[in-house]
């Protein structure tokens, strides 16, 4: 399994993404909606929450949930491992953490590449999908973060999402456990986690 800084061309020039794995799925994400990596961390739980919002961190004094993308897309629960990892993004205008067994690599696929999403049948939701990118023998399927929680969900983020983390009680994310899980194989090579831009990836 490549490294997260690793960069990949499919089929000349197109978009880049963050791809990581759900069991033996692939997903990914625009690298753009991407802030950085972290590794897994404790969270402080908050009563009355969907399940798949497994409660919030403080990140740098900004209160961040954390989702569960196995629960969030109805997936059996897996036992969180060094190469368990979340992925920080900005989706309507809120930071959130998405919890991922592992990341994989920083991808780039040109829109030939990328099929449209079938219809899987009345009430399947696929509106979060925004396509399927082909990869030699692999197909990844590629999210689009705005749609990927109902107005319902997001109301719920809201509401515990980007208060100041120190007036909420939450203490910081320990640098130091961070720093481990980052070092695991799957999510960096303990170098600088951010990604910054699609140039600096």
């Amino acid at each position: 399994m490549a490294e997260a800084q690793d960069n990949i061309t499919v089929g000349g020039s197109g978009c880049q993404f963050v791809t990581f794995c759900l069991g033996d799925e692939e997903y990914g994400v625009d690298i753009l909606k991407v802030q950085e990596i972290i590794g897994i961390t404790p969270v402080t739980k908050v009563p009355y929450l969907p399940d798949f919002i497994k409660g919030v961190i403080n990140l740098r004094g900004i209160v961040v949930p954390i989702v569960d993308l196995r629960l969030r897309f109805l997936l059996p629960a897996a036992e969180y491992t060094d190469r368990t990892c979340v992925v920080i993004i900005k989706v309507a205008d809120r930071v959130v953490g998405m919890v991922v067994d592992s990341v994989s690599e920083v991808m780039e696929i040109a829109e030939a590449m990328i099929d449209a999403t079938p219809s899987f049948g009345h009430g399947v939701r696929t509106d979060f999908i925004e396509g399927m990118g082909k990869v030699e023998e692999r197909l990844i399927l590629l999210l689009n973060i705005e749609r990927l929680f109902t107005e319902g969900e997001m109301q719920e983020i809201n509401n515990v999402s980007g208060t100041d983390a120190e007036a909420a009680g939450i203490s910081e994310t320990s640098g130091r456990a961070q720093e481990q899980a980052l070092e695991a194989e799957g999510c960096t090579d303990g170098g600088n986690n951010e990604l910054q831009s699609q140039d600096a990836v």
